[in-house]
């Protein structure tokens, strides 16, 4: 069958969207039942609850009993993966794809995603796109050329590249003075990701894909259609080197341009020639400062060929993904601090789900792409929140997190990495923030990036705090036996 794609994630924290929807809630809501604590903002930081030492990864470390005890192995995280990829919808298996697709299938993906948008939107000049510009819009989907059957090819991805939610560049957003989140950014694929690929746009730039977490449009010439048995035999086997800075970029070449200084986000795995020639230049340049690796890239006629490229042995990688410890998991999510937001990976950065989802691809872990299937996958350890839940569910659960848990609000995700003076922190990849001030009114943080943050004292509103919308907590790793007694 086709695969379902999956709902947007929703827009940035204090977006002026979110915003209205949350006090909308707030308005809707009994009362603000958990009353954020009265926390001292540091006067280096300006940030409520954080000075200097707790922006390092070491203050973390430091409070953890056995900061390299294993989390889950290597066995526990592929029964946790072969979970996610049989029970969670957001994830699709392409490989279980037939040879072809009906028409109506790949008609309703594509409509579920370009739909013509219903709110007013903004060029980059100001200008509202008006009925003829969405007309355009709706035209370059090419809907009438889908063919009754349409087999499906598949392709790798060869640059980090947008996917989009039309077939076109251009930037679009809610607001004049707001350029920072593009309401056609959905999410952005790596070198070496596999994709099938279902459908052309108008003008033949741009392929309607499915990827393992996400269905949208993305630039033709970022991807090399090869068989299925080239796209998935791709990394299949090692040695491998795995990015675990938060970005690694290959050496330069004029000779391959296409590999040339490509930049490789945590998590992305890439195959190891390890029986090249030491004396066999690669590129114009001798191979032994570097690793030999093996990259995809796209010819002139489209057709999939891989290539070597070096990649510096000074590049922050490793040769398998890293073990899930303490120590390891406040390393990897605090290479991370204070990279801007990146609404939809724009930016060639991320948003929360994704800094999120690229600290555990780094222990070979998969989630789902965005918040809204993050919070509810199926193949998680969930703890779930309505409305209606008293009080005493939630500050009961909020003293039980640990390391690692991941804590969901409408829109947004946060990851706990300790306690400290009775407050529980987390790192989050977040476009505000808000907090009281010495007067007990609240203050918005510009905080545009991965943040470190207490967690009780954040407030989404006046009158609402963080706790107070709690939506869902999911963990990775094996519950604690008193995970699931919160009530």
């Amino acid at each position: 069958m086709a695969p379902t794609q999956r709902h947007r994630h929703a827009p940035r924290l204090l977006a002026t969207t979110m915003l209205a929807l949350w006090l909308a809630f707030a308005a809707g809501h009994v009362a603000a039942r958990v009353v954020a604590p009265q926390v001292p903002i540091d006067p280096v930081t300006g940030v409520v609850g954080v000075d200097p030492p707790k922006l390092t990864a070491a203050y973390w470390t430091r409070q953890q009993a056995h900061p390299d005890r294993v989390l889950l192995d290597r066995a526990g995280i592929a029964a946790q993966n072969a979970r996610m990829r049989a029970q969670d919808p957001a994830i699709h298996d392409l490989r279980a794809l037939p040879a072809q697709l009906p028409r109506a299938a790949i008609d309703k993906d594509i409509q579920a995603l370009s739909s013509t948008p219903k709110r007013t939107l903004y060029a980059l000049d100001g200008q509202m796109l008006d009925a003829k510009a969405l007309d355009a819009l709706h035209d370059s989907l090419a809907l009438d050329a889908i063919a009754d059957s349409t087999p499906v090819r598949y392709g790798l991805v060869t640059h980090r590249a947008d996917l989009r939610t039309f077939p076109t560049a251009q930037r679009v957003f809610s607001t004049t003075d707001d350029h920072d989140i593009d309401r056609f950014q959905e999410s952005a694929l790596f070198p070496g990701d596999a994709v099938a690929v279902l459908h052309e746009s108008r003008d033949g730039q741009w392929l309607f894909v499915t990827s393992e977490r996400y269905s949208a449009w993305i630039e033709k010439r970022h991807v090399g259609i090869g068989s299925a048995q080239q796209v998935f035999d791709y990394g299949a086997r090692g040695p491998y080197r795995v990015v675990i800075g938060a970005t690694a970029t290959t050496v330069f070449t004029p000779e391959q341009p296409q590999v040339s200084q490509l930049q490789l986000d945590m998590g992305v795995r890439v195959p190891v020639l390890a029986d090249w020639t030491p004396s066999a230049p690669v590129n114009g340049q001798m191979p032994y400062t570097s690793w030999v690796i093996q990259l995809p890239v796209r010819d002139a006629s489209g057709a999939l060929q891989l290539v070597p490229a070096l990649l510096p042995r000074t590049a922050d990688t490793a040769a398998d993904y890293l073990p899930l410890t303490p120590r390891n998991f406040l390393s990897q999510a605090f290479k991370f601090l204070g990279e801007r937001y990146g609404w939809g990976h724009s930016y060639d950065a991320r948003d929360c789900s994704g800094f999120t989802s690229e600290i555990y691809r780094s222990f070979g872990v998969l989630l789902p792409r965005n918040t809204s299937q993050q919070a509810v996958s199926p193949a998680l350890d969930r703890i779930a929140f309505a409305e209606s839940d008293a009080d005493s569910k939630r500050t009961n659960a909020v003293k039980q997190l640990a390391l690692g848990d991941m804590v969901y609000i409408p829109g947004h995700v946060m990851v706990v990495i300790g306690k400290a003076n009775g407050l529980t922190y987390v790192i989050h990849d977040t476009a505000g923030g808000g907090w009281a001030d010495a007067d007990g009114k609240r203050v918005a943080g510009h905080l545009n990036g991965v943040s470190v943050t207490p967690l009780e004292p954040m407030l989404a509103s006046d009158t609402v705090s963080y706790i107070d919308r709690i939506t869902n907590i999911q963990r990775v790793r094996p519950p604690r036996a008193t995970h699931k007694q919160a009530k």
